[in-house]
């Protein structure tokens, strides 16, 4: 049990505990090769290279008509002979002098035409035999409506670079390179588990004295969005036997984990059974992080296992999830990108009463471009983190005036690939 005598270690700043905890863990050695449509929310653990040149060949960004720019001699209302038809996927005949070609989008452009008109500038004029003929209504330059072969992607080019997680269009992007297999990091293997005789689950009656265990579904989906295969060890009793018991299961059961996350019982001081459990099966810090909402937080190794143990406070948890766990899981899957964008937005709120610590603030934006705040803060409010569609970074001591500019980290940086 913690001494209540015993002094409390300084509050470390944000940056210096993920410093010391990326500083502490490597990515996972372990790869596998998975289809890629299979491989949304994942880190690459070997670059992309195209083999080819996207497009392969020039083609038409239009429907409408290939020709010669010369042949019209820059005159709108010339008519020429349709010679032939070109769909998509069918590689037309060289183009004689004179003549037009009938062309659909994506289809390669005939040797010999070095133009595109679009259809809504053309006139089909009817034929008894053959293609017809088309009236040109417009201008023409060379090289209009055209897509040059490797505009887009040039073969031996990394399209996708070792440590990228990929997102729907990291997948397009891949496919359209004739990539069928991707070389990814190995799932994070985490488990979790909560400590605490208050905690019940959803469904059943709810006790005096009782909560719902909400922090064991909010953090599953997290870990779950970050391409983490979740072992969840449900609800520990609140004894040390117990806890020592679900520590060992989660280093060195079947499904040994990586990473084991734990929400509750970290404060400093506290009479719980977690710091002891840990301490007693592997090793363990507690830290004072000067962040609100959160600041306690416990890092520590079990067996080959790293171990977090997070607040157990609603909010707290969610908030020290983002900006220190997520973190920790990218490294584990060699991730390149670790740490959020923050964008600057003018705040449509007033903030006079900072606290001593770094605050992140729940907002949203509103249709005047500006940010919102939702009216309380509370480390247990959750429906603020529902409302919010963000965090608002506010360095410590520092108060907000209504029109200022804050720095906003949005969910969608945070939460999805």
């Amino acid at each position: 049990m913690s001494d209540p005598q015993a002094p409390r270690a300084p509050l470390q700043s944000l940056d210096e505990a993920l410093a010391r905890l990326l500083g502490r863990v490597a990515p996972l050695a372990v790869t596998e090769t998975l289809p890629t449509a299979a491989a949304l929310g994942r880190v690459l653990a070997l670059p992309v290279v195209s083999q080819l040149d996207v497009p392969p060949a020039d083609n038409t960004a239009m429907d409408g008509y290939a020709l010669r720019a010369a042949d019209l001699l820059a005159r709108p209302g010339t008519a020429l002979p349709v010679s032939q038809r070109v769909p998509a996927g069918v590689v037309g005949a060289v183009l004689e002098p004179g003549t037009a070609a009938r062309i659909f989008t994506g289809a390669q452009i005939p040797l010999g035409a070095d133009a595109v008109v679009m259809q809504e500038q053309c006139e089909a004029v009817a034929a008894a035999a053959g293609l017809g003929q088309v009236r040109i209504h417009a201008e023409v330059r060379p090289g209009q409506w055209i897509r040059r072969r490797g505009e887009d992607v040039q073969a031996g080019a990394v399209v996708l670079p070792a440590g990228a997680r990929l997102n729907a269009a990291s997948l397009g992007l891949a496919a359209s390179v004739g990539a069928a297999t991707l070389t990814l990091a190995r799932r994070p293997r985490v488990a979790l588990f909560s400590t605490g005789d208050e905690l019940q689950m959803p469904g059943e009656l709810l006790k005096p004295g009782a909560i719902y265990n909400s922090n064991r579904f909010t953090l599953t989906a997290l870990l779950q969005g970050l391409g983490c295969e979740v072992v969840d060890l449900g609800i520990v009793p609140d004894r040390l036997d117990a806890t020592r018991a679900a520590l060992r299961e989660a280093a060195e059961g079947v499904n040994k984990a990586d990473l084991i996350i734990t929400s509750g019982g970290v404060s400093v001081g506290e009479e719980d059974h977690l710091k002891p459990a840990v301490q007693a099966e592997g090793e363990l810090d507690l830290w004072q992080i000067a962040i609100k909402p959160g600041k306690p937080l416990a890092f520590g190794k079990v067996r080959d296992a790293w171990f977090i143990g997070l607040p157990g406070n609603p909010v707290s948890s969610f908030v020290t999830f983002l900006l220190l766990v997520r973190p920790v899981i990218l490294r584990l899957q060699g991730a390149s990108e670790l740490t959020p964008r923050r964008y600057p937005l003018r705040a449509d709120f007033a903030w006079p009463r900072p606290d001593k610590r770094r605050e992140f603030l729940r907002a949203r934006i509103n249709e005047q471009g500006g940010l919102a705040l939702f009216p309380n803060q509370s480390s247990g409010v959750l429906t603020s983190a529902v409302w919010g569609e963000g965090l608002v970074d506010n360095p410590a001591g520092a108060a907000i005036a209504d029109g200022a500019t804050v720095q906003f980290i949005p969910f969608s940086e945070l939460l999805h690939p």
